[in-house]
């Protein structure tokens, strides 16, 4: 199954390395994409990020640079013409390109933000409903 997958999945599994999140990163069954912007939000949120997990820059750094080996990114210019229509059902500008990029490859988007289930025009699967799913 192939997911466009969300910051905030990503920075969850920075947190709890070990949990659901991190182990669904490197399923076999499971294709992860995302706009290369993903690793600016991480970078954005490194700071909150280092404190609650207590890892030293070092090892927060090594652990991000291991699950973006996971994802295959693609430029905005990959998804340009997506765009607009993911701008028009978006609640929120910051999920504008990763809703672009599941319409693109046609595929759900991995997301634990609820309101993006709002919209209809991207199937949204959380965390626990791909644990089940991959089940």
């Amino acid at each position: 199954m192939d997911v466009v997958v969300d910051a905030n999945v990503v920075i969850a599994a920075l947190i709890s390395p070990t949990g659901h999140t991190a182990d669904l990163f490197f399923s076999p069954l499971l294709g992860v994409f995302a706009p290369e912007l993903l690793l600016e939000e991480v970078e954005e949120h490194k700071k909150e990020l280092l404190k609650k997990t207590g890892l030293t820059e070092r090892d927060f750094n090594f652990l991000v640079a291991f699950l973006a080996q996971r994802i295959n990114f693609f430029p905005v210019t990959e998804f340009l013409s997506f765009l607009p229509k993911a701008k028009q059902f978006s609640p929120d500008p910051d999920d504008i390109a990763y809703l672009a990029l599941a319409l693109k490859l046609c595929c759900p988007l991995w997301s634990n933000d609820k309101q993006l289930k709002s919209q209809a025009v991207v199937k949204v699967i959380s965390t626990s409903e791909l644990v089940q799913f991959m089940s």
